[in-house]
């Protein structure tokens, strides 16, 4: 960590100071951490367990085109973009801690009416309030966990809760295995169960969020008053928060300074591209294992191995990426893998070695969006524009969704999904060379700014520059 994000606790010793260290991130990641990972994890679940439900025979009962299913999936994904920007720049007014779960209890309701629905119009309904409810969560959540963690903790955070989405990648399969025994209860098939009890235990999770959740670290009430000053200044040291809480009010100009902002762009790029990837595997990756041979069950329990490895390298990769503050090299290093898997699978007609490509496929889509999302939260302040550039960046993401629909879902056939995997791997490429462009630009202008810093007193600099100031070092 540069030493400009150093913590100052001038009035506490350097005993005193190593005890809040130890038992503030403690507390935080007892309270706040996990509840953010599952609020996530379920989410995600909701999403994209149409994947699950069509290879349970949700496809065949409704009587839709495989174009009609592709449909369905983009319809999810319009009012989910539209829902970004605006969530995010009102958050912080309304309180994460009302906001946040309200959405959940939302699109709870809405993920349960999936298990009811009798026709291709009810589906894309309820894939369209899906969508308008759930948009604002994931966005969310990296703005919520940026005011409670300094820049050097907060990608291994931020993959704690994104890494659930490989673990919902592997569970869902094993869940989606055991609730298919139901079908046939209650008049109902068994891919209607899968949307009914997921639904239903994310309502009832959604209560419970109300009840835990904190609006901010200032009224955390887990936190003594000595802690919660602990965790501000550490907040304010690292540049996460302004030292002015007024220079966090909302402002248009913030706004257009996040989107002409150099650094989001090229972020956005790479996101685009890794959102194309991961939601292509999050949704198709079930089917993509049904298309080499595993039918059912197996087909189900196949589908897991290739997220549970996601999981354990996401978390592994995020620790040394705060460690060293390598967001850009993690980012570039698993694209890399990407290229690996999408170009295994496209260069052999063997089964067992497409089967091999997911490992790296899937590892390399699923290990590098938190590092590229942390990586764009890190170098983005103050509030507005740090809300405004983690939105944006989402709606790159999501946008890459809605492009995976269409590759896998009909523009590209299965089983082969040739041209789906030709645009893969020119993406990964694509990835590896604007991340290289990104810290290129921002190592360039740390150099500049130490020049600075050299010949100007900080009270001398301009205020409201946010990132753009000399005293703001860019996490590489």
């Amino acid at each position: 960590m540069d030493a400009l994000d150093k913590p100052v606790c001038d009035d506490l010793s350097e005993q005193d100071s190593a005890v809040l260290e130890r038992v503030v991130w403690r507390k935080l990641d007892i309270w706040v951490l996990p509840m953010c990972t599952a609020l996530y994890l379920i989410s995600f679940f909701d999403r994209s367990n149409i994947g699950n439900a069509r290879v349970a025979g949700m496809q065949t009962a409704l009587k839709i085109s495989n174009y009609q299913y592709t449909v369905a999936l983009t319809l999810t994904y319009v009012p989910y973009i539209a829902m970004e920007l605006p969530s995010n720049l009102i958050l912080k007014r309304v309180g994460p801690h009302l906001m946040l779960p309200t959405m959940v209890t939302l699109w709870a309701i809405v993920a349960v009416m999936q298990g009811l629905v009798t026709s291709y119009t009810g589906l894309l309904l309820c894939r369209f309030f899906l969508g308008l409810a759930e948009g604002g969560l994931f966005p969310g959540l990296v703005l919520y966990l940026s005011s409670f963690y300094p820049r050097d903790r907060l990608q291994i955070r931020i993959t704690a809760f994104f890494a659930s989405a490989s673990l919902t990648g592997a569970f869902s399969g094993l869940l989606a295995a055991a609730i298919m025994q139901m079908d046939g209860i209650g008049g109902k098939p068994g891919w209607s169960w899968i949307f009914i009890l997921e639904g239903l235990f994310t309502f009832v999770f959604g209560i419970f969020s109300f009840f835990v959740l904190p609006r901010s670290p200032e009224t955390a009430r887990f936190l003594s008053s000595e802690e919660r000053s602990y965790v501000l200044s550490k907040l304010k040291s690292s540049r996460a928060i302004s030292e002015d809480e007024g220079k966090d009010d909302f402002s248009w100009i913030e706004v257009l300074r996040a989107i002409r902002s150099p650094q989001v762009l090229m972020v956005s790029v790479i996101v685009f591209f890794g959102g194309t990837l991961l939601f292509g595997l999050a949704f198709f990756e079930p089917t993509i294992v049904a298309g080499l041979g595993y039918t059912g069950n197996r087909a189900q329990l196949m589908s897991v191995p290739p997220f549970a490895v996601a999981f354990f390298a996401s978390v592994i990769s995020a620790f040394i990426s705060d460690r060293y503050g390598c967001r850009g090299l993690t980012v570039i290093f698993f694209a890399v893998s990407g290229v690996i898997g999408f170009s295994m699978f496209y260069a052999t007609t063997s089964q067992r070695v497409q089967y091999a490509s997911l490992f790296f496929s899937v590892t390399g889509a699923y290990a590098s969006a938190p590092a590229a999302i942390t990586w764009l939260a890190n170098n983005s302040a103050p509030h507005i524009r740090r809300a405004s550039s983690i939105a944006i960046g989402f709606v790159a993401s999501n946008s890459g969704g809605i492009l995976a629909t269409w590759l896998l879902g009909s523009l590209s056939p299965a089983p082969e999904y040739t041209a789906a995997t030709i645009t893969f791997i020119a993406m990964s490429i694509g990835m590896v060379v604007v991340s290289s462009l990104n810290l290129f630009y921002l190592s360039r202008e740390n150099r500049a700014k130490a020049e600075t810093r050299l010949s100007m007193a900080r009270h001398g600099e301009p205020e409201h520059l946010g990132d753009r100031s000399a005293w703001f070092v860019y996490t590489l």
